[in-house]
């Protein structure tokens, strides 16, 4: 125990210095993270611009009226247009695969709150260059058929103490530790660790403030290093206690009896004695695909009546002399038992209360896997084990492991030596000090202004002790020495000074007037404005750029999650070119395939990317306006087909236009009725038509001796007959009249 001690201390160690190195080379950038976040609050200190240029104490000079032209000009770029999906896939029979993965990943962006991510990301963004999001999956997130779900946070640069010297990504490095604000109860209850006597080591963590913090608060570190296997270790600690130590922590682990090696069962998990798989551990066991679920007796059954076949099977070489197989054991049938249920505790196999990790590299497969591709994994096969007993073999198939770094950086945009991109606070500081002292002066001089009394000493001057307005003199040589001076506030060149400084300010970014939504007074007609706003987005493509990219990185991790933990199927949804909504499931086993030697292996080739049309989709208003005229145009059919307008808001009702879903179910039944009425339409047209025929073939018979039609001539026949009857029964000789 000592020895493991002195391992782990020394493990902390180097987690610490780690830690230390990162947090000095990076010190100065965490200080202007600090004045970035002041200046966008509207800072009121005005920098010095020559030496001398402060306060008599030494601090620095105030402005008491503050225009936040880097909060204008941040505010102005915040898009709440979150980037759609799009998946393709490199092979052609994986279509259905990618489009699954599309749907899931949408799906996810409903369920996940990436409208506050994406919030705090537009803003954090611009003003510290950068912005980080933590993948993670939570085992802990349960429901009556699934375990776990993956989780996705924001972290602030802040929260960043990257390996120093690497500047191309988080992907590159050796390591990475991000820092995680916390509370001494959350640690107590996730590493079951009473971390009570500690205190905060870094309170600028929680942001501008975080010096008042409360008594519990704490500062998690989570260290990720690349291990020599290309896999990822996960260290964490607070302070000088350690809380975690997981080599390889994307592989899948059990808790395993460290006595016996057995699998702990679940707690409320059913054991069924007496039935062992070929590792040894009795049945149901978590680790052989079913982890975290329990197994169904018929599995146990299963394995029971493959053991007898494959006893019977030793058996029946052994008397036809086949030689080799003369001293194979072969084992009666185990007896049933009750099963029995894990309430936790000690080992319910050796009594030992001592349990450890094991780490898994394969999925034992019972029971036959039908993927939606026609691909069969083969459940458990009759064979011997190592000691020539008779077991029933499972399929072995490898866990997936993403082995990448749980972190996604966002960049503002790239810069070359940099591991954030530019913060615009940084590009346009200068002209906020300006404007700061531009806005004093001119409040300045409006309150100096006004008209000025200047009088002599001597001067014989009284005025009305009520209100001031009369002046007594006490002779006219005294009027003569009254003098008046007009102080007027004329701010003609300072006004004009600070529209140019803050024109420059936006031309820095790439910011004009018809991007803040304002009338751009160099846009003479519609053409005009939209060239203009073209212009401005162009200047703005490369942070648009960066952000899909980054989505677009984010996207494929959570996939790659998925496929190594997501063990049982999820439920998709999602809606149809008609406006339908539509059903099916995100199952990892679909993605499993065999290759020519037989062994099996995950399909992740798949292409991330963004949809572009996105955040044209989130200017409702726009994708309203757009879909009309797409309708005008007759992109969707003839604009008067019922049909057609069925379509048409189809669209709108997926676009959340209101009252378009009882529009569309109008139309629909409107066109349920037409077709109706077509049909008998079509039925009484087909009528008079065979009318019309029947009149034509009369018409054209010969006046005698001709042949009639056969039908024609049945009814001339049968009136005949019908005629002659009525006038025998009539006593008429004669023809009717």
């Amino acid at each position: 125990m000592s020895e493991k001690k002195n391992t782990v201390s020394a493990k902390l160690t180097r987690w610490q210095q780690r830690l230390a190195d990162s947090n000095h080379a990076y010190s100065a950038e965490v200080e202007k993270m600090d004045e970035r976040e002041k200046i966008y609050g509207g800072d009121n200190s005005l920098s010095p611009l020559v030496p001398g240029d402060t306060k008599r104490d030494g601090g620095p000079k105030r402005t008491s009226h503050v225009r936040n032209i880097v909060f204008e000009n941040i505010e102005s770029q915040v898009s709440s247009s979150i980037p759609s999906p799009k998946v393709t896939p490199r092979r052609k029979k994986d279509e259905r695969l990618a489009a699954v993965i599309e749907h899931f990943l949408r799906n996810e962006l409903d369920r996940l709150p990436f409208e506050t991510m994406n919030d705090m990301a537009e803003r954090t963004v611009p003003i510290q260059g950068g912005v980080g999001f933590l993948v993670e999956w939570d085992n802990k997130k349960r429901t009556h058929n699934t375990v776990g779900e993956v989780e996705v946070s924001v972290i602030h640069p802040k929260q960043f103490a990257p390996q120093p010297g690497i500047y191309t990504g988080i992907q590159d490095m050796d390591w990475f530790i991000i820092k995680i604000p916390t509370t001494k109860e959350a640690v107590r209850r996730k590493y079951g660790i009473d971390v009570s006597g500690e205190g905060e080591q870094e309170p600028e963590v929680r942001g501008a403030g975080g010096e008042d913090t409360a008594d519990d608060a704490l500062t998690q570190y989570v260290g990720f290093e690349v291990n020599d296997k290309g896999g990822v270790n996960r260290y964490s600690w607070v302070n000088d206690i350690e809380l975690e130590d997981l080599e390889n922590y994307q592989a899948r682990r059990q808790p395993v009896c460290a006595k016996c090696g057995r699998v702990r069962p679940l707690p409320g998990q059913i054991l069924f004695n007496r039935v062992e798989d070929t590792l040894g551990n009795l049945l149901p066991d978590p680790a052989r695909g079913f982890t975290g679920a329990l197994i169904p007796q018929e599995v146990a059954d299963r394995e029971l009546a493959g053991r007898m076949m494959a006893a019977q099977m030793a058996q029946g070489a052994m008397e036809g002399g086949g030689g080799g197989l003369a001293d194979l054991p072969v084992e009666a049938q185990a007896p049933r038992q009750e099963p029995e249920r894990y309430d936790g505790g000690p080992c319910p196999w050796c009594g030992s209360e001592e349990w450890t990790s094991k780490e898994q590299e394969y999925e034992q497969v019972m029971l036959p896997i039908q993927t939606a591709g026609g691909v069969t994994v083969e459940g458990a096969t009759p064979g011997l084990d190592d000691q020539g007993r008779p077991v029933m073999k499972p399929t072995l198939v490898p866990f997936y492991r993403p082995d990448l770094y749980p972190i996604i950086l966002q960049r503002s945009v790239s810069v070359y030596g940099q591991l954030l991109g530019n913060s615009d606070v940084d590009q346009i500081r200068d002209q906020q000090n300006t404007v700061n002292r531009m806005e004093q002066k001119i409040i300045d001089r409006l309150v100096k202004a006004g008209t000025r009394i200047t009088l002599p000493d001597r001067a014989n001057l009284r005025t009305d002790p009520e209100d001031g307005e009369r002046w007594y003199l006490g002779s006219a040589s005294d009027k003569a020495m009254i003098g008046l001076y007009d102080f007027k506030g004329d701010l003609q060149y300072e006004l004009l000074y600070l529209a140019n400084v803050y024109e420059e300010a936006r031309q820095i970014l790439g910011i004009t007037d018809s991007f803040q939504g304002r009338q751009d007074s160099t846009a003479t007609s519609g053409k005009a404005k939209e060239f203009s706003a073209a212009q401005a987005a162009g200047r703005l493509e490369s942070k648009r750029v960066m952000k899909n990219a980054a989505y677009a990185e984010l996207f494929e991790l959570m996939f790659k999650f998925w496929l190594a933990y997501s063990d049982e199927p999820r439920p998709v949804s999602y809606q149809n070119y008609k406006g339908e909504t539509e059903y099916e499931e995100f199952n990892r086993y679909d993605f499993l395939e065999q290759d020519e030697d037989g062994q099996w292996y995950w399909n992740d080739q798949f292409l991330f990317s963004c949809d572009t049309s996105a955040p044209l989709a989130s200017n409702r208003e726009a994708m309203w306006q757009e879909t009309r005229m797409n309708l005008q145009t007759g992109a969707f059919g003839d604009p008067a087909s019922t049909e057609t307008l069925i379509l048409f808001w189809a669209k709108m009702e997926e676009l959340h236009y209101p009252g378009a879903g009882t529009t569309k179910q109008y139309l629909e039944d409107k066109l349920r009725r037409e077709q109706q009425q077509a049909m008998m339409a079509q039925q009484m047209q087909m009528q008079q038509m065979a009318m019309q025929a029947a009149q034509q073939q009369a018409a054209a018979a010969p006046a005698g001796g001709g042949e009639l039609p056969q039908g024609l001539e049945q009814a001339v026949n049968e009136r005949a007959r019908r005629d002659a009857l009525a006038a025998v029964q009539g006593g008429n000789s004669g023809a009717p009249m």
